[in-house]
């Protein structure tokens, strides 16, 4: 929250400088997704996807309660193209990043949720462009390519995964490569301020004239992580899954891939560029559920 803070500050002190960090956002993330992976043993992720029960509950929440939610909100939004692009973008991404640190943090199971991350990157970067052809028709549809997720696929999600199983198996063998495992991974913390500050201060400036489009979605950005936790511990019970598991279900659904669908924002035409400042508006929004819902799931999921 300090690092978001500092990067809005930075964004409106320096708008020069928005453009230099926005390209520095892709490495970044990619640093913070490697030493995300780097926390869980190969042989577990593998282990891992074979729970079918965990998988079929994320994908539930994710690929069907998510846009049916959606769908029942998109009514109340303002009738603008570009930012109703942008929360569909944000919302309809299950987040494949920092939710395993949250979800970790309220004793959901993140190793599991983290074997999944290339299985929900994969299937959201397939039903995406329907997604769009069913909420917003052709013509919007066809604006989002498969080009910048399969990009993001592999930048973001391959080689920082291939990088990770890499370090491990040096670790496994050598006493620096140990070290250098270790040392990774007392860098999450800072990788993610890194990150968030990055991305907030790269997109502040292109707010411009555009604060009351983007802070008309702030009421739906609040409603939806709780709405979404409710779904994701009804669908944990129907399935049976183990407490952490359905901590980790619950998380999975209520946040949302900002960072990652961000570069697709910024990739549409100028009269759709509102929509990347929308995903950053959600950005700040989850980072503060996020803080509340470390203490709501266990709660709503005890041990």
């Amino acid at each position: 929250m300090a690092a978001t803070a500092v990067g809005a500050a930075l964004g409106a002190a320096v708008p020069a400088a928005g453009p230099g960090l926005e390209r520095a956002v892709n490495p970044v993330l990619g640093a913070l997704l490697f030493v995300t992976f780097l926390q869980v043993p190969a042989a577990e992720l593998v282990r891992a996807l074979r729970d079918g029960r965990f998988l079929s509950a994320a994908l539930t929440v994710n690929f069907l309660a998510v846009p049916l939610l959606v769908a029942a909100v998109l009514p109340f939004l303002p009738d603008d193209r570009a930012v109703r692009l942008g929360v569909l973008l944000v919302l309809l991404c299950p987040c494949v990043d920092y939710v395993i640190v949250f979800s970790g943090l309220a004793g959901g199971d993140n190793r599991r949720l983290l074997a999944i991350t290339p299985v929900l990157l994969l299937v959201q970067m397939l039903l995406l462009p329907l997604y769009l052809l069913v909420f917003l028709g052709p013509g919007l549809g066809e604006v989002v390519a498969a080009g910048p997720f399969l990009t993001a696929f592999g930048s973001l999600i391959v080689l920082p995964l291939a990088l990770a199983w890499a370090t491990q198996a040096w670790a496994a063998h050598r006493p620096a490569g140990r070290r250098a495992a270790d040392a990774a991974g007392a860098a999450m913390v800072p990788l993610m301020a890194a990150t968030l500050l990055t991305v907030v201060a790269s997109q502040l400036p292109r707010l411009g004239g555009s604060l009351g489009r983007v802070a008309a979605v702030v009421p739906c950005y609040v409603v939806f992580p709780f709405v979404m936790v409710f779904a994701g511990r009804a669908v944990a019970r129907l399935l049976r899954l183990g407490v952490p598991a359905g901590r980790a279900v619950a998380f999975s659904g209520a946040t949302r891939n900002s960072l990652v669908v961000l570069p697709l924002a910024l990739a549409l035409p100028a009269g759709l560029s509102v929509a990347a400042a929308v995903v950053v508006a959600q950005t700040l929004v989850e980072v503060v559920a996020m803080v509340v819902l470390v203490r709501l799931v266990p709660r709503l999921l005890p041990g």
